[in-house]
C-alpha cells in the first residue's frame, strides 16, 4: 500500500510566534509516514533569531518572500526572496531576522527528523555575529546557494543577462512536453540526500501517471494544477502543499490557461536509471503481449 498527503493552505493552521520570534508549518513529517521528507514553510521576524546548532540530516532552503540572515561558519550572508541553498549534514548554522517583515522560507529535511531523538538537532556554540553580505554564486565559499527568478523558466528569454553569472550548468533549463524545470538543490550544489527545484506548466501542460522509488512534496505558488494520487482527484492551488510516498501513482495537469508554478522536492535522490515509471509505458506492453 502507498501513501500521499495532500495538504491544503486554508486547512493547515498557522502555528505561534515562539520565543525566538520564530515559527514552522510543518507540511510533511514523520506522523505523516514519511521516512525521507521533512517539509514546512518557516518564519521569522525581522527582532527574530533561532541560535546555532547542527541537524544529523540534510537541509535545503528556498526564501519565499521577505529577507532574513543565515550565519554559517564560512560567513553571514543576507537572503531575499528567489534565494535558495543547502546546509549539509553536521554543518552549523543560526537564524537572524532582517528588513521590516516576517521573512518566510520553505525547508527540506532529508531524512525526516525524528521525535523520539530531539528531532535530531542539537545546539552549538555561538559564534561573533558578523556583517551580512549578498550571495555571489562566482565566490567559491558560496558555491552552496543559488538565486531563482521567475524569468529563468522562460526558454525564450534565456539571454545572458537574465541568467544569473554562473561557471557552471547551473542555469540549464530541462524542456518537454509543456513542462519546464530548472534544478536548484541537487548533487552538483553538494546535496546527498534530496533535491530541490522548480517546476512551470504551460497551458496544455501534462504529465502522465508515474511513481518512482522515492518521496515527492509539491508546494504550489501560482496557477491551479489538477492532481491525481493513486486514483484519487484534486483540483489545488497556491499555498496548498502534496506529498507522494514511494510508490504512488501519480500525474498533473494544468488546470487553468496561465502558467502553472511549484516548488518540488525529491528524497533520497533519484536513481542513475529507472527514475520514473510510466503507467502508459507497462499498459501498453501488457497489450502487446496478449
Amino acid at each position: 500500500m502507498t501513501r500521499h498527503l495532500v495538504r491544503r493552505a486554508a486547512a493547515v493552521p498557522e502555528p505561534s510566534y515562539d520565543e525566538r520570534g520564530y515559527r514552522r508549518r510543518e507540511l510533511v513529517g514523520e506522523g505523516d509516514g514519511s521516512s525521507h521528507t521533512g517539509f514546512g514553510v518557516c518564519e521569522l521576524r525581522p527582532e527574530g533569531a533561532v541560535a546555532a546548532h547542527v541537524h544529523s540530516y540534510e537541509e535545503s532552503f528556498h526564501v519565499l518572500d521577505g529577507t532574513v540572515v543565515l550565519d554559517v561558519p564560512e560567513g553571514a550572508y543576507l537572503l531575499e526572496e528567489g534565494d535558495y541553498g543547502l546546509l549539509p549534514t553536521g554543518v552549523a548554522h543560526a537564524w537572524r531576522g532582517a528588513g521590516d517583515t516576517a521573512a518566510r522560507w520553505a525547508d527540506m529535511l532529508a531524512p525526516v527528523p525524528r521525535a523520539r531523538y530531539g528531532y535530531d538537532t542539537q545546539a552549538v556554540p555561538a559564534w561573533p555575529a558578523r556583517p551580512p553580505v549578498r550571495i555571489d554564486v562566482r565566490d567559491p565559499r558560496t558555491r552552496s546557494f543559488g538565486h531563482f527568478e521567475p524569468a529563468q523558466m522562460d526558454p525564450g528569454k534565456q539571454s545572458q543577462d537574465l541568467l544569473a553569472v554562473s561557471a557552471s550548468m547551473r542555469t540549464a533549463l530541462l524542456v518537454y512536453s509543456g513542462i519546464t524545470v530548472k534544478m536548484m538543490v541537487d548533487s552538483d550544489l553538494g546535496a546527498v540526500a534530496s533535491t530541490m527545484f522548480m517546476v512551470q506548466y504551460a497551458p496544455d501542460g501534462f504529465t502522465g501517471t508515474h511513481d518512482h522509488p522515492f518521496e515527492e512534496t509539491y508546494l504550489f505558488l501560482e496557477g491551479e494544477v489538477d492532481a491525481v494520487f493513486d486514483g484519487e482527484r484534486y483540483r489545488l492551488g497556491p499555498g496548498d502543499c502534496a506529498w507522494a510516498g514511494a510508490g504512488c501513482v501519480h500525474g498533473f495537469s494544468n488546470a487553468g490557461d496561465s502558467t502553472l508554478r511549484w516548488l518540488e522536492t525529491q528524497a533520497p535522490q533519484p536513481p542513475v536509471r529507472h527514475a520514473y515509471r510510466f503507467t502508459r509505458d507497462w499498459d501498453y506492453l501488457r497489450e502487446a503481449s496478449r
